[in-house]
C-alpha cells in the first residue's frame, strides 16, 4: 500500500459510493445506511459532549466531535488502512451517523494535519455532514485540497487556511477555536483548542517532541508556553508511541546519519520512506544539494507531495531531475527518493528490488537506505524486500542497523513530558488501540490526574462535561460506531457475511454445483455438473466427484418426491448443507458451495 496515497499500486479509485449489496452505485449525496442503534441519546443541554467516532480502538480513521448546546466542531476526519482480516475492502471510515443526524449543528471541521489518518474521510463524508467549513493550516489545506481533484463530482469545499501567527478564531458565540504548532512528522502539523465558556478542549493530533538526549529543544519549551496561562478543562492526547520507553532519537540525529552516509558513498543513493514524511523528504533534497547531486522522486503519491512543496517553495528543488535523465549523470551525483520501503508490491523500491523497473538496475555500488520502521503486519513484505534487496549486493542499511528512522509519535517520556506542559483537569486518551489508551490513561493518574477524571473511551462513548465544569461522565447511550467501508465504488457497513465468505473463498475456495430438474417428476435430468475454484484439482478427484454426483442426486429427489411445485430455496439450502458436511467429512475444508438448480 502507498501510504502516501492510503491506495495499493494498481488499486482502483473509488470514487462513488455504496450502502449495502443491493444499493450499489448510489449517489454520494443519498444519506449512509447504517445499522439501526437502538440507543436515544438524550440532549447534552448545556453539558460539554465529546464523542470520538474513530481513532481509540485502533490506529487510524481519527474523529472526534465537541458538542455545545446548538454548536458542533469536528476534529479531523481520517481513514484507517486495510489488512488480510477486511479482504477487498479499500478503507475504513468512522461511523458519522451521529453528525448525520445532526448536521444542521455541525459548524467546522478542524484539521490537525495532512496524514491520510485524519483526513483521508473527507471526501467521503462531508456532504454528509453539511459540508461545513473546513479550518486547517496551509500545508494540510493544500494536501486536502489535491486529493478532493480524484473527486471532481463533489460539491466544492470551503477551506479556510489558518496563519501560524492567527490568533483565535469564533466559530460561534460560544466557541472559538485556536491553533499551536507542535512536532510530527509533516509541515505545518498542530494542536486545536476548542474554548468553550467553561475552559479550553485540547486535542493535540499526532505529537512527538524533538529533543536531544532526552532534553527537549528551545522550540518545545515555547510551543508549550502558552498553556501556563491557560484553563485547560480537557486533554485529549496521542497514545500511539505509549508502549515504547524513553524517547525517541532526534529528527536531527536521522539527518545528520544520512548525511554522514550520503557524505561518504560511493555510488548511487536510493532512500526509500513513507511519502508522508514530508519534513524528512525536504531534508534528504537539501543533503543531495549539498554534495552536488541530482535527485530522482520515485512513486505517485511521492511526486505528489514535492509539487505541493514545489508550490509552496519550501526548499529549492532545482536539481531534481526526470527519471528519463538517470543515464546521463555519473552514479555517484544520483540520489533517489523512492516509496515502497514497507515492500508494497506495486510500490517503487519492490520494482527495483525485483528487476522489473523500467529505468533502475541496482549494483555493488549503490547504497540502499530504508528509512522508515516496520509496520505490524509488514513483516512478511518487508523480508521479503530485504530478501530482494540483498541480492544485488548493494549497500542495504536500516533503523536497525543505524539512526536513520524515528517515529512522529512520542514514546512515553515525550508523553509524560507533554502532560507536564499542559495543565488539565481531565483527560481522554486517544489515537490507539485500547491497550494504549490504558496505558496512557495509567500515565496520568501516576501524574496525579484523580482516576474520576480520566475516561478512556470506545468509538462513539458519549463523554459529558457538567454544566458547571466539576465532573466528567459516560452516558450508557453510545453513538452508531460500526465502521464504514469504501469498497471500490461503494461505501456501507461492514456486512460480517461478505467478509466471512471472502475469507473462505480465500482459503477454502468454492464448489459450484449446476443441476436440472424435471418439475413435473422432481428427478434430475442429468448428471450434474461441478465447477470447483481453489478447493480441489478436479482432474485428481474423479472419485470426490463421483460420490459428490450421487449424494446430490439422492439430497434432490428425496426432497422433491411429492412437492409440487417444487420449492427450489428449499432444495438448494438442502444441497449446500448436505454437500458442505460430505467435503468436510473427506477433505477437512469447507469451501463455499453455491447450488444452482434450474427447472425444466
Amino acid at each position: 500500500m502507498d501510504r502516501g496515497t492510503g491506495r495499493r499500486s494498481g488499486q482502483r479509485n473509488p470514487l462513488a459510493v455504496r450502502r449495502r449489496p443491493s444499493q450499489r452505485r448510489r449517489s454520494p449525496s443519498m444519506p449512509i445506511s447504517v445499522k439501526k442503534d437502538n440507543d436515544v441519546i438524550p440532549p447534552a443541554g448545556d453539558s460539554i459532549r465529546i464523542i470520538p467516532l474513530g481513532g481509540v480502538e485502533e490506529i487510524g480513521k481519527n474523529m472526534t466531535v465537541v458538542e455545545y448546546k446548538d454548536d458542533i466542531i469536528v476534529i479531523d476526519a481520517g481513514f484507517q488502512f486495510t489488512d488480510q482480516d477486511t479482504p477487498g475492502i479499500d478503507y475504513i471510515l468512522p461511523n458519522v451517523k451521529y453528525l448525520e443526524e445532526r448536521k444542521a449543528k455541525v459548524r467546522a471541521l478542524v484539521i490537525t494535519h495532512g496524514h491520510l489518518d485524519h483526513i483521508g474521510g473527507i471526501p467521503y463524508i462531508m456532504d454528509r455532514i453539511g459540508n461545513p467549513p473546513i479550518y486547517a493550516r496551509e500545508f494540510s489545506a493544500l494536501f486536502i485540497k489535491k486529493r478532493q481533484e480524484e473527486f471532481p463530482h463533489l460539491p466544492p469545499l470551503d477551506i479556510k487556511v489558518i496563519g501560524k501567527d492567527d490568533t483565535a478564531v469564533t466559530i460561534t458565540k460560544n466557541l472559538k477555536i485556536r491553533f499551536f504548532g507542535l512536532t510530527h512528522s509533516i509541515p505545518d502539523s498542530t494542536g486545536i483548542v476548542i474554548e468553550t465558556p467553561l475552559g479550553d478542549i485540547v486535542n493535540t493530533g499526532d505529537v512527538r517532541v524533538e529533543n536531544t538526549d532526552g532534553v527537549p529543544g528551545d522550540d518545545e519549551l515555547d510551543q508549550y508556553e502558552m498553556f501556563k496561562k491557560r484553563n485547560v478543562l480537557l486533554l485529549a492526547l496521542d497514545s500511539t508511541g505509549i508502549e515504547k520507553p524513553g524517547w525517541s532519537i532526534s529528527e536531527k540525529t536521522v539527518i545528520r546519519n544520512i548525511d554522514e552516509i550520503v557524505k561518504g558513498a560511493g555510488g548511487r543513493i536510493l532512500i526509500a520512506t513513507f511519502a508522508s514524511q514530508v519534513e524528512r523528504v525536504i531534508a534528504f533534497i537539501e543533503i543531495a544539494k549539498k554534495y552536488n547531486k541530482k535527485v530522482i522522486i520515485e512513486g505517485r503519491s511521492m511526486r505528489s507531495n514535492i509539487a505541493i512543496v514545489k508550490h509552496l517553495k519550501l526548499t529549492d528543488l532545482d536539481h531534481l531531475v526526470p527519471i528519463e535523465d538517470i543515464d546521463k549523470y555519473p552514479p555517484d551525483k544520483i540520489m533517489i527518493i523512492a516509496t515502497g520501503a514497507q515492500g508494497e508490491e506495486f510500490a517503487a523500491l519492490m520494482r527495483i528490488s525485483n528487476k522489473t523497473h523500467k529505468y533502475i538496475r541496482l549494483n555493488e555500488t549503490d547504497t540502499v537506505i530504508l528509512s522508515s520502521s516496520i509496520i505490524p503486519g509488514n513483516e512478511k513484505s518487508i523480508t521479503k524486500l530485504k530478501d530482494n534487496l540483498y541480492r544485488h549486493d548493494s549497500r542495504i542499511i536500516t533503523y536497525l542497523d543505524s539512526d536513520v528512522h524515528t517515529s512522529g509519535h512520542g514514546k512515553r517520556s515525550e508523553l509524560e513530558w507533554i502532560h507536564r506542559q499542559i495543565p488539565y483537569k481531565f483527560f481522554i486518551p486517544v489515537h490507539g488501540h485500547h491497550f494504549m489508551l490504558k496505558m496512557h490513561a495509567e500515565m496520568s493518574r501516576n501524574l496525579g490526574t484523580p482516576k474520576e477524571n480520566i475516561v478512556v473511551p470506545d468509538n462513539g462513548s458519549v463523554i459529558e462535561i457538567s454544566p458547571d465544569g466539576a465532573k466528567i461522565r459516560v452516558l450508557k447511550e453510545k453513538a452508531p460506531s460500526g465502521d464504514m467501508v469504501v469498497e471500490g465504488f461503494t461505501i456501507g457497513d461492514v456486512q460480517e457475511v461478505v467478509i466471512r465468505d471472502r475469507k473462505m473463498l480465500a482459503e477454502d475456495g468454492m464448489f459450484v454445483i449446476i443441476a436440472t430438474i424435471n418439475v413435473k417428476t422432481g428427478k434430475l435430468q442429468k448428471s450434474p455438473d461441478i465447477i470447483s475454484r481453489g478447493f480441489i484439482y478436479l482432474r485428481e478427484s474423479q472419485d470426490l466427484l463421483q460420490q459428490t454426483r450421487i449424494i446430490i442426486k439422492r439430497t434432490i429427489e428425496k426432497n422433491t418426491v411429492g412437492m409440487r411445485p417444487i420449492n427450489f430455496d428449499f432444495v438448494k439450502t438442502s444441497i449446500t448443507d448436505t454437500i458442505s458436511k460430505f467435503l468436510f467429512q473427506k477433505t477437512a475444508k469447507r469451501p463455499i458451495v453455491i447450488p444452482v438448480v434450474l427447472g425444466i
